[in-house]
């Protein structure tokens, strides 16, 4: 494999790991992706799941006292960026109910802050299959509220034995990764000075270009 060494992106990446523990496998990744980011040239906003704290979604508590303070958060800065990379946890295949419940709450903004955005899902896990399996139920909503969503997701099995002195101590592992993160990045990068590949992105989905594709994904309330 051809090493990328170097975007020289100027995007603005919002990264955070979607585990709430101090000392998460998840968050290490998500610190490592955050470096390549910062090589390559990108402004990076590495952020906690913590400053996006929300309670648990209640169509009634929306009514009485409107969106939560960790959801408009996650707006700004979601706004404030050209891309975003999660790096999540797997439970019981399927994705954390943190970053589920805030994606709900941040689901009922308009305009939605997912819509549009490309982002990149890491994984990292003790087991074999490294949390993969949480990705796949992960990219579910966020590609349903429109995010564009890489096509090579990351996941580091044996997670618990990878890490040397803040990086991943397997040399070709290493640079598989690196080359993952920069292989998302030029695609951001590109989506974000040439209109033709975002239109070609949208096409390959099966959608029709419109900038009105956002309204299309109102979900109801329950």
């Amino acid at each position: 494999m051809t090493s990328l060494t170097r975007v020289d992106t100027k995007l603005d990446v919002l990264v955070f790991a979607a585990s709430l523990r101090g000392e998460s496998l998840n968050r290490k990744l998500a610190e490592l992706a955050a470096s390549i980011a910062e090589h390559s040239g990108a402004n990076v906003d590495l952020a906690s799941l913590r400053d996006f704290d929300v309670p648990l979604y209640d169509g009634e508590l929306q009514e009485s006292a409107g969106i939560p303070p960790g959801a408009l958060e996650l707006q700004r800065r979601l706004v404030a960026s050209d891309a975003f990379i999660v790096a999540s946890p797997e439970y019981n295949r399927s994705m954390p109910g943190a970053i589920k419940n805030l994606i709900d709450w941040t689901s009922r903004l308009r305009p939605q802050p997912f819509d549009g955005r490309h982002g990149l899902l890491l994984s990292a896990s003790p087991s074999l299959a490294g949390g993969n399996h949480g990705l796949w139920a992960l990219r579910v909503p966020f590609e349903h509220l429109g995010a564009r969503i890489f096509p090579d997701m990351f996941s580091l099995a044996k997670a618990d034995n990878a890490f040397a002195n803040g990086e991943l101590s397997d040399p070709a592992l290493r640079e598989r990764f690196k080359n993952n993160v920069l292989a998302f990045l030029s695609l951001a990068e590109a989506a974000k000075h040439y209109p033709c590949v975002k239109r070609a992105w949208v096409e390959f989905l099966g959608e029709p270009p419109s900038e009105n594709a956002g309204a299309e994904r109102k979900e109801r309330t329950a």
